[in-house]
């Protein structure tokens, strides 16, 4: 019997949304929270050679992040209740993977749309733009992103070679406001998350000098 006083578990997940309306698109939840994240910083120090130590110290944005981490997909529970799950039993996870799949292609109205304007010397041809991707890890970290890496495993089939399990892989660069316009709603996303890092630093108990064996600074 489960006990009723139990923590509600939080998914995490990706949420696409209008980057002009802020309206949400899609909300995409993983099935399975992964059991870890990898997540990687790297300075943006300004170049000290020879010539120039005079700004060893200045950073010229916000570390560049990233996250990796693998999500798994099962439909083999909703199998068991065929009646309650029929797209499941129709086609497994495939809408499931296409919805991950299908934030890094432009869609194909917007291909066929432009591609008819192109042809009629109306349109210049420029790189189209998808919506802004939202990585939530709880409501503390709530990043833009943009999906580098994006590889699936498909592990077992129904009998149409629908498949019900799958390893999903994913790697995330968090964008920052060097990669928007000021005006961008991403900017103000970016900066409300690292805000939230630094109020969270805040909240680390201060420790003196002498708990690292020295009386002060050399």
């Amino acid at each position: 019997m489960s006990y009723s006083g139990s923590p509600k578990l939080v998914n995490g997940g990706i949420v696409l949304m209008d980057a002009d309306s802020g309206a949400i698109i899609r909300i995409i939840a993983l099935q399975y929270n992964p059991d870890s994240i990898t997540r990687s910083l790297t300075a943006q120090s300004v170049a000290v050679d020879s010539q120039n130590r005079s700004e060893p110290l200045r950073l010229k944005g916000p570390a560049v992040e990233t996250f990796k981490l693998e999500a798994e997909l099962d439909a083999t529970d909703q199998l068991e209740f065929p009646s309650q799950n029929p797209i499941a039993v129709s086609v497994g996870l495939l809408p499931q993977l296409a919805a991950l799949e299908t934030i890094i292609y432009p869609s194909s109205q917007t291909i066929l749309t432009n591609h008819l304007l192109a042809s009629q010397g109306t349109l210049e041809i420029t790189p189209m733009e998808a919506p802004l991707a939202l990585f939530i890890w709880s409501p503390n970290r709530i990043v833009p992103v943009r999906i580098n890496e994006l590889s699936i495993v498909e592990e077992f089939f129904d009998p149409n070679l629908n498949p019900i399990r799958a390893k999903v892989s994913l790697g995330l660069r968090v964008l920052s406001v060097d990669d928007f316009p000021w005006a961008h709603r991403g900017t103000g996303l970016y900066l409300a998350y690292q805000q939230q890092k630094e109020a969270l630093a805040r909240q680390v108990p201060s420790v003196t000098l002498t708990s690292l064996g020295i009386s002060s600074p050399s």
